[in-house]
This record gives C-alpha cells, sequence and structure tokens, in this order.
C-alpha cells in the first residue's frame, strides 16, 4: 500500500543515480508511482527499469556516466534538461564498497570508493543545484547510510564517504533551503540488496533490534515522501532507516 497520490509528482522530473538496481531502482519506480518522469543514471545497462518506468506510463531515459568524473556528469546534467526539460528531484544513490581492515587497505580501495559515493553525490549537487536555483524549487535527497553515523569495522572508506555525505547535506541545506531547495539524507541500515547478499548469515543481524534486513522499497518510501510537496519544511536532516540498529 502507498501512502501518496498516483499524481503527487505529476509534471515533475527525478534524476536517480545507481537507479538500475537495488534501492536505486526502487526509488526510481516508486517516483513513477507517484507520477514523476525519470532519468536513470548508472553504469550498466538501465533497459529494465526503463521498460518498467515506461509500463506506468511515465517518461523514462538511462545515461550511462562514471559519477566520480566531474566533466562527465556535467555534460549528463545538461542531457536530461535538454530531453526532460528540468531536473526538480535528484536522488544521489549511487556507491561501491570495497571492504578490508584499515591496516590492510590500499589506498587506491580508499580512493575508490570516496571518488563514486562522496565526490559522485558532489558532482551531481554542483550541476543539479544550478538549475533548481533558477526556478526556486528542488529536493535532492542523498543516501548515506548508519555506517556514516556509527563506522563499521572492515569499512573505513565507506564510512568515511557515507559520513562526508550527511556533512554535504547538511551545509548544502543551509545554502539552498532560501531558493526552496531542500537537501536531506537517508541513513539505510542493513538492505535487501546485491551489495549485502553475502551478510545475511554473518550475525549482523543480532544486532538489529527488528531482526531482519530491510526492503529497498522501504527506503523508496521515505525518498518519495522527502520528495514530495508535503516535505516542503523538511532540511538539513538525517534520517535513519534501519531496524533500530543504530539507536
Amino acid at each position: 500500500m502507498r501512502i501518496f497520490q498516483p499524481d503527487m509528482l505529476a509534471g515533475q522530473c527525478a534524476l536517480v543515480t545507481g537507479g538500475t538496481r537495488g534501492i536505486g531502482k526502487a526509488t526510481a519506480l516508486m517516483l513513477a508511482e507517484a507520477g514523476a518522469d525519470v532519468a536513470v543514471i548508472g553504469r550498466s545497462s538501465g533497459e529494465e527499469t526503463v521498460k518498467a518506468i515506461g509500463a506506468l506510463g511515465r517518461k523514462a531515459k538511462f545515461y550511462s556516466c562514471n559519477v566520480s568524473d566531474y566533466g562527465t556528469v556535467e555534460a549528463v546534467v545538461k542531457e536530461v534538461v535538454a530531453d526532460f526539460g528540468k531536473i526538480d528531484i535528484l536522488v544521489n544513490n549511487a556507491g561501491i564498497t570495497k571492504d578490508m581492515l584499515l591496516v590492510q587497505m590500499e589506498e587506491a580501495d580508499f580512493d575508490a570508493v570516496i571518488d563514486v559515493n562522496l565526490k559522485g553525490c558532489f558532482h551531481f549537487m554542483r550541476h543539479v543545484s544550478r538549475q533548481m536555483m533558477r526556478k526556486k524549487y528542488g529536493r535532492i535527497i542523498n543516501i548515506s547510510s548508519v555506517a556514516g553515523l556509527m563506522g563499521n569495522g572492515g569499512q573505513v572508506n565507506y564510512a568515511a564517504s557515507k559520513a562526508g555525505i550527511i556533512g554535504m547535506t547538511k551545509s548544502a541545506a543551509k545554502e539552498l533551503a532560501g531558493r526552496g531547495i531542500t537537501v536531506n539524507a537517508v541513513a539505510p541500515g542493513l538492505v535487501e540488496t546485491d551489495m549485502t547478499k553475502d551478510l545475511e548469515d554473518s550475525g549482523l543481524l543480532q544486532n538489529v533490534p527488528a531482526g531482519r534486513m530491510g526492503r529497498p522499497e522501504e527506503i523508496s518510501s521515505l525518498v518519495t515522501y522527502l520528495a514530495s510537496p508535503d516535505a516542503a519544511y523538511i532540511t538539513g536532516e538525517v534520517i535513519r532507516i534501519d531496524g533500530g540498529l543504530a539507536m
């Protein structure tokens, strides 16, 4: 059951990075259910996501993009605006992991995670916010993680990137609030995605009071609310959705 009206985001365009699977794909589909057209950003093929959005009667297009490259992101944002006319909603979801204990982590693995997770988020906020400012409206939702709030062994790089997203979110929220743009972060815990498929039997669930992993649709439901007109007075927030893991 959805808590939103089917036309709540009618006439709006959403851009979702990492939109071909997991939380990103679920978010792209739910935003479309709420009425938005969707630009799907990813490295792998987005044909399946685009087709599913089209079946909902919404416009969708896939854009292949290396989110860690500033110039490439700038070009893709210009292409999306040319194709859709505008960008009303930005969901920064693209992310990778390269887990290793601190004393064994290579510099290249640290840099790769920072470049995709943190700099990729900056790149899209930087280029999308300019056109949002011109029309004095926008919703930016950044996908962080409870790892950015509480840390996690073996994830110095990942936790640093997700903590950085929280700092950027709060700073950007202060800068953009006067232009009608909200900026919020969502911090998921353990969620059933390709990234966590090997963790179900790792014992980590013992630390989750809810006793289970979250579902991508549970994350995307919160994201869709933050993207809605009803969330106009929420900005600079970091909302955990983790079954109580980081209490």
